[in-house]
């Protein structure tokens, strides 16, 4: 195949030799290659400075990463074929994994795929698109999809904020099959039922997977504080687990409603919700002097961009604080965050921190990680985000 040449600036291929896979746009060469000149979504072949091939990339002359490589065979496209071919390469990992159809199908980057995630849900895909360049292979990735694992049901939920960065526009779409009202979810044994109207991603977060699991073998006879519930995912499980009491907390009511759906489906009668801000729902149940065995704090990303860190970071060790002065003698705090900038030692130290300020002895008894449907590219330190800290807080110990 023959594509437009893109440039690299002197040097500016370091980071792709080393295993990254992203293009800066102040790194391109805009004199020999002027991004002007490429449309979105466009294909192109990428060269150092030296005019040594690089690769093939999609390119978005709008975008920041305004270059993905695709391969590093200069020669080599994205086709439906090749399309194909590294979905099945991602779907036949899944499968291996996981006894049942319940998992990150693609994760982007990570699966050769940049801009394109998909979750299955059983019979049910969910697929986003992010960039421009996956955009224009919308309509092979929904008959890859079909070919693969023949769903009665492909939603594309194309509303995500990458999006607009990438100059497309939002909606949700059904691409196959009949529509959709609640996403069935299975996880460590555990059902649930998302609704799609309303609901966060692509319904679900996989991502925490194993750090649920691990939750569950602390769980028995002891009470947990769910906050950030969504739907319940750490909550109810850790009541199917034996869990004796288990308060969710979200600021969504429609996530407060399907916290007691999933309770109900499960046949649980142990779940008691509050509605409302974290920060505020911690706060007036520690004037309450309300005490648990178990807190879980799973925000949403307090570190959305690099230039937030330093008011994230004050979050999240307000909200430690928060979690720990709401467990009783010996319990145990499970903090996790999905914030890319914000590394495990990080989370660790501010943990420590927040042990130290109101006095108590903590020990760090498991760290956990994303779950192997969310492989990390070690070249590509954004694709490692998911983090947890299992740690014992024990007062007047020491």
């Amino acid at each position: 195949m023959s594509f437009p040449v893109l440039y690299l600036r002197k040097g500016a291929e370091r980071r792709l030799r080393a295993g990254h896979l992203w293009v800066y746009s102040n790194e391109v060469d805009i004199r020999r290659s002027p991004l002007a000149d490429f449309e979105a979504g466009a294909q192109a072949e990428l060269r150092a400075a030296n005019d040594k091939p690089m690769g093939t990339v999609f390119v978005n002359p709008h975008a920041l990463i305004c270059g993905r490589l695709i391969s590093r065979n200069s020669g080599q496209g994205m086709t439906p074929q090749r399309l194909t071919d590294r979905l099945e390469t991602a779907l036949a990992l899944r499968q291996r994994l996981f006894d049942k159809p319940f998992y990150r199908w693609v994760f982007g980057d990570s699966d050769g795929l940049s801009g394109l995630v998909i979750d299955r849900f059983d019979d049910v895909v969910v697929v986003q698109i992010s960039t421009a360049g996956m955009e224009l292979m919308k309509e092979s990735v929904v008959r890859a999809v079909q070919r693969l694992a023949h769903p009665r049901a492909i939603i594309l939920k194309n509303d995500g904020k990458m999006r607009k960065v990438e100059g497309l526009d939002t909606y949700v779409e059904q691409a196959h099959g009949r529509e959709i009202d609640l996403l069935p979810v299975e996880e460590n044994g555990v059902r649930f039922e998302v609704p799609m109207e309303g609901g966060q991603k692509t319904g679900w977060f996989y991502d925490h997977r194993m750090n649920r699991q691990r939750l569950q073998a602390y769980a028995p006879g002891k009470r947990v504080l769910d906050v950030f519930s969504y739907v319940g995912g750490w909550g109810i499980q850790a009541a199917c687990a034996g869990a004796t009491q288990v308060t969710c907390v979200d600021s969504s009511a429609g996530a407060i409603e399907s916290v007691h759906h999933n309770a109900r489906i499960n046949g649980l009668d142990n779940i008691e919700t509050i509605e409302g801000d974290a920060f505020d729902a911690l706060k007036a149940l520690a004037e309450e002097k309300e005490k648990f065995d178990i807190v879980v704090l799973d925000p949403p990303a307090l570190i959305p961009r690099r230039r937030d860190q330093k008011a994230g970071e004050e979050a999240y060790a307000r909200l430690n604080q928060l979690g720990l002065r709401l467990l009783d003698r010996d319990g145990l705090l499970v903090s996790a965050s999905c914030s890319m900038h914000l590394s495990q030692e990080k989370l660790t130290d501010i943990i420590r921190s927040s042990g130290r300020k109101i006095d108590r002895f903590v020990q760090l008894l498991e760290q956990g990680h994303q779950a192997p449907d969310h492989p990390v590219i070690p070249g590509i330190p954004e694709t490692d985000y998911i983090k947890s800290c299992f740690v014992r807080s024990l007062t007047g110990f020491l």
